[in-house]
């Protein structure tokens, strides 16, 4: 009896160590910008106002596959046509389809909003990190010069410059982009003011790192969150501006499917034929939307507060 024991004792040893032990589970370490885009993506508005600038680059980038007409083609048999039958959204004052003059104006936007602040972001990150990191005389001089910028408004200044260099895509961009940057450098600026004595940086200058190492390797990374959403907010506030300009007469060449353009267009038929101004004011508007949401979306997905 005892050795049936000790043998069924033996047995089970030799199956307990027989058997694997469970693996431990795998801890899933989220990085900081996976913490970053679950936050961005729990913010409901800021899913939307990324599906409307996905849909807006969309039209942007198939514009000739979406439109229904060539917005430049005038049908002067088919004028000012009210929307609905083979123009969904009617014709202008010489034909042209309005739905399709809307599709190709989102590209017209993409293309100066996102160039003019891309431009501007990056003068500014170059002016505001040499301002912040070194300070004294070569911030006090550099912010005096965004000063004088900031004198200006933005649709005067702007003006000024395309009368110069004549209208078109190109003058728009850099119009804009010169009275923009001002307030990147600054946002940066106090950014790296509050980062530049952290442990990090002294540690790296300690251990014999340059300048320009420090300021594009420590620096900057921790300090373009606001820029980031400033830069998303900007973009609308660029269309915006751009359509001003346009429908001031001094954009892009009025006969250019560009929303300020119809607009300019639409106001000789105010009371009458209110959708030629209704339904570019809509894109606008949408669009606008779009990167305000995307904007606070970032700027609270970035901000360590709300962690």
């Amino acid at each position: 009896m005892t050795e049936l024991t000790k043998s069924d004792a033996g047995a089970g040893t030799a199956q307990t160590a027989a058997v694997p032990a469970e693996a431990e589970p795998a801890i899933k370490r989220i990085t900081q910008w996976g913490e970053i885009r679950h936050r961005f993506m729990a913010n409901r508005l800021a899913v939307v106002g990324l599906i409307i600038v996905g849909l807006l680059l969309f039209a942007a980038a198939f514009a000739p596959l979406l439109a229904p007409y060539d917005p430049l083609h005038q049908d002067l048999a088919n004028t000012l046509a009210a929307p609905g039958g083979d123009h969904l959204l009617g014709t202008d004052a010489l034909g042209r389809d309005q739905l399709s003059r809307i599709i190709f104006g989102a590209r017209i936007a993409v293309i100066i909003g996102l160039a003019s602040i891309f431009l501007a972001c990056l003068i500014g990150v170059v002016i505001g990190a040499l301002a912040g990191y070194f300070g004294k005389a070569i911030d006090s001089v550099l912010m005096r010069v965004a000063d004088v910028f900031f004198a200006f408004p933005l649709l005067i200044g702007a003006i000024v410059i395309i009368i110069v260099m004549g209208r078109g895509v190109a003058p728009v961009v850099i119009s804009l982009a010169v009275f923009s940057w001002p307030t990147v450098s600054r946002l940066l600026r106090s950014s790296i003011l509050s980062v530049r004595e952290a442990d990090y940086v002294l540690a790296a200058r300690a251990l014999g790192a340059g300048t320009t190492r420090i300021i594009v390797r420590h620096i900057i990374p921790n300090s373009i969150a606001a820029v980031m959403a400033y830069a998303a907010f900007s973009v609308g506030s660029a269309i915006v501006a751009e359509a001003a300009l346009s429908f001031l007469g001094v954009g892009v060449s009025p006969e250019v499917a560009e929303w300020g353009n119809m607009l300019s267009a639409g106001r000789d038929f105010l009371g009458v034929k209110d959708y030629l101004w209704v339904y570019p004011s809509i894109a606008i508007v949408l669009t606008v939307l779009g990167f305000v949401f995307v904007g606070d979306g970032l700027r609270d997905a970035l901000d360590p507060k709300l962690r």
